[in-house]
């Protein structure tokens, strides 16, 4: 606690520190607040249905996703979900396209091209998005919650008005993530998203809490285990994001003029989980796919495979998921750490793996290194995508479920320690002890 404190005191001595996070802080206050603020035309009193509708399910991550705003009908109710679409496309096109791909590798004048097109490509997702949202909306709140513009009915004004509200939403949004990531402290997009999921816990807890005290919720003792078990499974995320396996280099001495150069032994890091969430994002897309098209099957011809991969909570749903996590990881793991590419940085440094021949052998070693450390992080990546439809088995809330794993849970033990390790880079380029004895914290991209 006394290091704690010391460590505030410290922060606080830091200027630019200091005005960063305050910085934070203030966008953060003005982001929460647009959250609140409900589309024009649309009664609060009358959200009874879309509140219901947003407690469980797909719709209900979502809602956790944008820290209420779905279920509030608010002009940030798409939050920042299209800009993260819109992110995944890119990187897709940057694997699969040559000219993503060149652009890629042009440096600072390549990334601000992609950053136009990532904007330009969330404002057209958005642009589809938004009538979906306002479709839903309509059917959902009754007719006497939508203030008619022009008839008896939510007219065409409405429809245009809104859509555009809801994109300037999705920008402006998109533009607070982008200020945090310039001025204030940690990536601010993912901040955003943190910050929205982190919002719904407040509301989660307090209604597993009031459950556990009816007659069947099993009481106090339950909810302990439940807190106990969430401590444990949030400190399982922390070892798999900073999971790593060391693989020793040797580089070899030179001597130019009267200099020497290389003779050191350093390490080449593997992470062990280096996919991050993104298996998680692409398999739960995929897995919108069977849903939709039994969607449009009758209940009565449709199967009983079809009608299992209805239930999030199914077994079958569930297993296919995991199946899909870990393919996943393997396959963007492959695609973001080029073995062949690191064999080469390597040849070009003077640099060798002691007992491997460089080159060809040293590409083989680096891949059977990544494939069996993935193994592991795919299987573990994989228990926590499911980790909520296991708990909700238990009777735990599905509101609450949701923070026991997913993709929920990982931004957020992500999030906090890239933020962490930021403000720990600034005490301790300013020689102040960091946050931690060993002053080592490591973030995703530690």
């Amino acid at each position: 606690m006394k290091r704690f404190f010391e460590t505030l005191r410290n922060i606080n001595k830091i200027e630019e520190l200091r005005k960063r996070i305050l910085y934070t802080l203030g966008i953060i206050v003005i982001y929460r607040l647009g959250s609140f603020i409900v589309l024009p035309g649309v009664d609060p009193a009358f959200l009874g249905a879309l509140h219901q509708q947003g407690s469980d399910g797909i719709l209900g991550l979502l809602n956790m996703f944008s820290g209420g705003a779905f279920s509030n009908a608010s002009i940030f109710a798409l939050g920042i979900m299209p800009y993260i679409s819109a992110s995944i496309v890119m990187q897709l096109l940057g694997m699969m396209i040559p000219y993503f791909q060149k652009m890629q590798r042009e440096g600072e004048s390549g990334r601000r091209k992609m950053n136009q097109i990532t904007r330009l490509l969330t404002i057209v997702i958005t642009a589809f998005q938004a009538p979906a949202y306002l479709t839903n909306l309509v059917n959902t709140v009754p007719a006497m919650g939508i203030t008619p513009f022009d008839g008896a009915a939510p007219g065409l004004f409405f429809w245009i008005s809104s859509t555009v509200i809801l994109t300037a939403g999705t920008l402006f949004v998109m533009w607070l993530g982008e200020r945090i990531t310039d001025k204030g402290i940690g990536n601010g997009i993912s901040m955003i998203i943190m910050i929205g999921i982190i919002a719904r816990l407040p509301f989660a807890l307090f209604a597993e809490f009031v459950s556990r005290l009816e007659d069947q919720g099993g009481g106090l003792v339950i909810f302990a285990v439940e807190i106990v078990f969430l401590i444990v499974v949030i400190l399982l995320c922390i070892l798999l994001v900073q999971g790593t396996r060391r693989i020793p280099v040797q580089y070899a001495k030179r001597i130019v003029g009267n200099k020497q150069y290389g003779g050191v032994r350093q390490y080449l890091p593997m992470k062990v989980n280096a996919a991050g969430v993104m298996p998680i994002i692409f398999a739960q897309a995929i897995m919108f796919i069977p849903i939709t098209i039994a969607g449009f099957v009758a209940s009565d011809t449709s199967g009983g495979f079809w009608q299992a991969l209805m239930h999030f909570d199914g077994f079958w749903y569930n297993f296919i998921f995991a199946l899909i996590i870990i393919m996943f990881t393997y396959f963007y793991t492959a695609v973001t750490m080029n073995s062949q590419q690191i064999s080469d940085d390597l040849k070009k440094n003077g640099g060798f793996i002691p007992g491997v021949k460089p080159g060809r052998q040293t590409a083989e070693f680096i891949d059977n290194v990544i494939s069996r450390i993935t193994l592991p992080g795919s299987i573990f990546l994989a228990c926590v995508a499911i980790m909520p439809a296991i708990v909700t088995k238990f009777g735990v809330n599905s509101q609450f479920a949701q923070f026991y794993g997913g993709t929920s849970l990982l931004i957020m033990v992500g999030v906090v320690l890239d933020t962490l390790q930021q403000i720990e880079s600034h005490l301790l380029m300013r020689h102040y002890d960091g946050l931690t004895k060993s002053g080592r914290i490591k973030g995703r991209t530690g």
